[in-house]
Parts: structure tokens; C-alpha cells; sequence
């Protein structure tokens, strides 16, 4: 219900009123800006303190200058310009993780202080709601993890490369660090001659200044904080063409070129198999970082995957296994980068559709049948919910272990709801409703109810009762034609693969 305020005539107001209300706002003006900063939140149910309110960041231009070791911080200057939604005395960024030396707001000195993991700045001058304002931190950027700090920046062999998810990119650089408001990044990193660096989206030139280069990237569609990519090290960037002339440019240590372009090649096939599901690659380039470091994951970095060499590299890991990783991180760009997540709850959208792709795909190119490893993940189900939660209802990090969130039920429990909606719903229909998902959410944000309304449309029917049992039930509802399976006790439960 909407209230609509009637008009009233304005009583008049003497000089002496005048003086004495203008009188109590200022007073009500210091007393507000005398109050201690607090840390703030979008109030993400499982990240409650990430993202601010009261503005919509536009443009990030971060600009950084490496210093030839990755045990040192980087200086750095972070240029941030947003539409305000909201009357603001102060803006609050998010920023944990390096010294701030100076912040302005349009171009004018701004006061600042911390609270929590957030930079409170208090401009000279109050920000009125729509309005576009820039604001520049001059500030370093600490690559050495400080106590119970986990991701951000990875050291590896020979440089730094970025891992910030889930809530991590403000260890990093100032920013609003929620998949909620994504915006369009330039990226300027400076390093000493003989050093590569190389980030998200297409290069835009490569400037040599006496004993140092400065290198500049910058994005052609939004992006979320926590897929923002920086690659620095002793590497070399090789370049191929995908399906309809996509650049893809994948980045390796310079020793390692050779042995590891066989799998280098496969990209631009994985990307055609995926087009052929689901569509048109989504963004500007695409490619693999091949990184130097033991990070236990690889990460849908937007345009530039992150893996651990030595994926490519231990003779233990099948082919076929490592073959479906790719394919994994790769159908992220179009289910969780394209279409980002509007909560950290809604994260099975991208871990469910990664996962169900990734099981596709063996399927496809190595003879090992989505049915099996659905069977599996039936049986483990039951006990994954109970540890994690249901697939849209997972259980907050554990203390101290904020990337705990994922779990085995938005991988493998995801991707069996997918598959009992593919069961429920018919091949032909399930397959529409996957090209339209990613059509229709393309650069933007989407909820789970986005998805189960998108469902019940394809399907011509409400299926709201049947997601409801599927991603918020406690116990697994039996599977659409296979009324056989059971849960499996838990020691026979089959792990899930563990990869963001």
C-alpha cells in the first residue's frame, strides 16, 4: 500500500524561527558528523558487513605500481566513480588490507577513518542523492596476508595473481565488494622491465618508461568486484583465436610455453561446445592463467580463469578430469560473470549450472554418464544439506573460514536439481530455458526467483512447489523418473568435486 501524503499550505515562519531552526541543524549536523563511523552492509545474509549503501559504483580505475616483489605492498591509486542513490554525509568503501594515505571526493580533500573492514570517508561537502561523484584513495596494497585474512592477492613463483572470492577483492583495493553492484573496470599496472602484466578485458596499450612498463586493460562489460583479475609475473601470453574470431590470449610461465600448450589448444573447442548449449560467448576475450601457486581451487576470474599449474602438470589427474575443470571455470563466464548472483545465497545458480556443464561435457567427449554421478549425488544429498544447507539456503561461512560456503551442496546438489528439473521438465524445454536464462540476465544480476519464474514460464506451468522442495528442502524429494534412488548412509555418501 502506498500512502500518498496530502498537501498542506506552509505556515509562515518569522526571522527569529528562521534563526533558531537554522541554529538546531547545525547543531543536529555535529552532533551527526561527531558520531563514531560504523561499518555498513547491503545485508547479505551471509555476508552481512559486504557492499554499501547509498550508491552505484559506475567505473573502477585501479592503479597499480608493483615493485619488483611480491613480499612488499604495491602503491596504488583507486579512482572510483558512482551514481548516488541516497543523501550521504559519509561514503563507506570497503577496505581491510593496506594503509590509506590520502582520500579525495570530487577532486577535494576528504577526512576518513576505518571501522570494521570498511573505509569511512567523510566528505567536505554532504553528497545529494543522484548526483555523480568521484572518489580517489591514494593507498598501498599488501600482497602478505594478514591475520585471519585469507584471499585477494596470490603470491606465486615469480609474481601476484588475484583470488577474491567470495569477499575478498577490498583486501585488495577500496570498493563496494558485493556481486550486486558490478561496474566497469580500467586497470593500470606498472612493473619493472621484464615483468608481464596482464588483467581483465582487452589491452589497451603497453608503455615503457626507462626501467619500468605500464600496462593498461580495461573491461567491456560490468563485472563484480570479487572477478577482478591482475596477473604479474614472468610470463608469456599466447594467443589463438576462438569461435568467430574471439581473441583468447592464455597466460603461462615463460619456461613452461611449450609443454603446456596442448592444453592451451582445447580452449577454443571448449568454447564452441559451450556456444552450441547455451550461446554466444558472452565478453570481450577469454583465457586461462596458468598460475605458479598451490591455492587448493581454480576461480572464474571474468575473461582470465585462474588455475594451478599443476593441474596441467600431475601426471595423476586424468585427462578427462582436467578437461572438465576447464570446462567448469569456463561455463562460469556465462553463469555467475555474465549472470552474477544478487546474494551470496543465490551462489548454486553459478556453482549448480558450472558443475552440471562440467558433468556434460564428460559425458560427451570421455563416455562417463551425467546419470552415474547424478545417482551418486542423490545418495550424498541428504547429508550435504544437513552440513550445508539446502542448495538456496546455505549455512553461513564457518568463524574464521569465510570462503566455507562452498560446499558440496551448491556443486554436485546444485547440479542434481538441475538435473531433476531436466527430469520434471523434458530435455527440449530445459535447454530453452537455459539459453534464455543467460540471454535475458546478460550483464546483469538475478535471484533464484528470477530462475524459477523463468522455469515455470518455459514450462508453461507453476513450478514453484517443485524448486521449493528441491532448494529449500531439508531432505532430497525423489528424483523425476528415477523413483529407485535412496540415500545412501554416510559413509557410502560420494564426495563432490571441490573447484569455485
Amino acid at each position: 500500500m502506498l500512502l500518498t501524503p496530502r498537501l498542506r499550505s506552509k505556515p509562515r515562519i518569522t526571522r527569529h524561527r528562521k534563526a533558531a531552526l537554522l541554529a538546531s541543524a547545525v547543531s543536529v549536523c555535529l552532533v551527526a558528523a561527531a558520531a563514531p563511523a560504523e561499518p555498513l552492509g547491503v545485508g547479505d545474509r551471509l555476508y552481512p558487513y559486504l557492499g554499501n549503501p547509498g550508491y552505484d559504483v559506475a567505473s573502477y580505475d585501479l592503479n597499480l605500481t608493483y615493485p619488483g616483489t611480491n613480499d612488499k605492498p604495491l602503491q596504488a591509486v583507486t579512482t572510483i566513480d558512482a551514481w548516488t542513490t541516497a543523501d550521504l554525509d559519509r561514503v563507506n568503501l570497503d577496505f581491510a588490507h593496506g594503509t590509506v594515505q590520502s582520500v579525495e571526493v570530487d577532486g577535494r580533500p576528504a577526512d576518513f577513518s576505518t571501522a570494521g573492514d570498511d573505509l569511512v570517508v567523510t566528505p567536505a561537502h554532504s553528497l545529494h542523492r543522484g548526483l555523480w561523484t568521484r572518489i580517489t584513495v591514494r593507498h598501498t596494497s599488501d600482497p602478505v596476508a594478514g591475520k585471519n585474512q585469507e584471499g585477494g592477492w596470490v603470491r606465486t613463483t615469480d609474481g601476484l595473481a588475484m583470488a577474491n572470492q567470495a569477499d575478498a577483492a577490498h583486501l585488495v583495493f577500496p570498493c563496494n565488494d558485493h556481486p550486486s553492484d558490478k561496474a566497469m573496470f580500467t586497470f593500470r599496472i606498472t612493473a619493472p622491465n621484464g615483468w608481464t602484466a596482464v588483467a581483465n578485458g582487452l589491452p589497451a596499450g603497453a608503455d615503457r618508461v626507462g626501467t619500468t612498463t605500464t600496462w593498461t586493460y580495461r573491461t567491456q562489460h560490468p563485472m563484480a568486484t570479487e572477478l577482478a583479475q591482475v596477473s604479474i609475473g614472468r610470463s608469456a601470453v599466447v594467443r589463438r583465436q576462438g569461435p568467430h574470431g574471439l581473441p583468447v590470449r592464455d597466460v603461462v610461465p615463460s619456461a613452461d610455453r611449450k609443454a603446456l600448450e596442448p592444453w592451451l589448444a582445447k580452449t577454443p573447442g571448449q568454447i564452441a561446445w559451450l556456444e552450441n548449449k547455451v550461446g554466444r560467448y558472452p565478453f570481450e576475450t577469454y583465457g586461462v592463467l596458468m598460475a605458479q601457486a598451490s591455492t587448493g581451487f581454480e576461480l572464474e576470474t571474468q575473461t582470465l580463469s585462474l588455475f594451478e599449474k599443476e593441474l596441467f602438470t600431475e601426471p595423476a589427474y586424468p585427462k578427462w578430469y582436467v578437461e572438465s575443470v576447464m570446462v567448469h571455470e569456463l561455463s562460469h563466464q556465462w553463469f555467475g560473470d555474465s549472470v552474477s548472483p544478487r546474494t551470496w545465497s543465490d551462489v548454486w545458480l553459478n556453482e549448480g549450472h558450472a558443475t552440471w556443464y562440467e558433468a556434460l561435457y564428460s559425458e560427451e567427449t570421455a563416455k562417463r554418464p551425467m546419470v552415474d554421478r547424478m545417482k551418486a549425488a542423490y545418495g550424498a544429498s541428504d547429508r550435504w544439506r544437513q552440513s550445508g544447507g539446502p542448495p538456496a539456503l546455505p549455512k553461513a561461512p564457518v568463524p574464521g573460514e569465510k570462503i566455507s560456503i562452498f560446499r558440496p551442496n551448491i556443486y554436485d546438489g546444485a547440479a542434481l536439481v538441475l538435473y531433476a528439473l531436466r527430469q520434471e521438465i523434458g530435455r527440449p524445454a530445459f535447454e530453452r530455458l537455459e539459453r534464455l536464462w543467460v540471454q535475458q540476465h546478460r550483464d546483469a544480476t538475478a535471484t533464484t526467483a528470477d530462475f524459477v519464474r523463468l522455469a515455470s514460464a518455459v514450462a508453461g506451468r507453476d513450478l514453484g512447489g517443485f524448486f521449493q522442495a528441491w532448494l529449500y528442502g531439508e531432505k532430497t524429494p525423489p528424483m523425476p523418473g528415477h523413483p529407485d534412488w535412496k540415500s545412501a548412509p554416510p559413509d557410502q555418501a560420494t564426495k563432490a568435486h571441490t573447484r569455485r
